[in-house]
């Protein structure tokens, strides 16, 4: 249940995604195929741009790599929670990513590990990304997905997750950090994908430095 309304928000992500890859000449096939097997909100929103104008294969791999790079962290964050899976780790595996991660560390430090719960979670995501793809290629330019804020709907759901984990000075200041460093990395270079990953590596050297400062003391 607690995947419910995020997975609703990941939908009319998914749809927005689905929308802007047929608007840029996507085959049906390619636009569903894509989610089946990348299942990368930021990947296939960035893929499909760059190949829009023209970028090479190789510059899309590479910066998908680069932006997947976070997902390192938060595999090595999920490990303990998921080892009772053994074998089947390298499937759950393939579900890490944001909003699954921000779910399943939640329930792993109430609960402990739990890969089934994960493996619901992820489950559950990937249907509704796969469906909301296939029916925004479907629908095609009948839609405007910023005319229709379908858009927002995915960054403000997870910003409701993020905010009742948001507990002691350094989580907040990290949090805090990362939103400043965001808006301002974006107010100096509008649209660039590389920004996500910087916040991501800058922002938590802030809660680090308080954390320590605070065991120091």
């Amino acid at each position: 249940m607690e995947a419910l309304p995020l997975a609703i928000a990941i939908a009319t992500y998914g749809l927005s995604y689905g929308v802007l890859a047929n608007q840029a000449n996507f085959s049906l096939v390619g636009v569903v195929a894509m989610s089946l097997l990348v299942f990368s909100g930021s990947v296939q929103m960035v893929a499909v741009a760059m190949l829009t104008t023209g970028a090479s294969v190789a510059s899309v791999l590479f910066t998908s790599v680069l932006l997947n790079l976070r997902n390192l962290l938060y595999g090595a964050a999920l490990a303990e929670g998921l080892a009772p899976a053994k074998k089947w780790r390298w499937l759950l595996s393939f579900g890490v990513s944001d909003e699954p991660f921000v779910l399943g560390s939640s329930r792993f430090k109430k609960h402990g590990p739990d890969p089934l719960y994960f493996g619901i979670v992820i489950g559950t995501f990937y249907i509704a990304w796969a469906c909301s793809s296939f029916i925004g290629a479907l629908i095609g330019n009948q839609v405007d997905p910023q005319k229709w804020g379908l858009d927002l709907a995915f960054p403000i759901t997870f910003v409701a997750l993020l905010i009742p984990s948001l507990k002691g000075k350094p989580i907040i200041a990290t949090a805090f950090a990362g939103a400043m460093i965001a808006i301002s990395l974006e107010y100096l270079m509008p649209g660039n994908e590389f920004t996500i990953i910087i916040t991501g590596v800058l922002a938590p050297l802030v809660g680090l430095y308080l954390k320590r400062g605070a065991q120091d003391a």
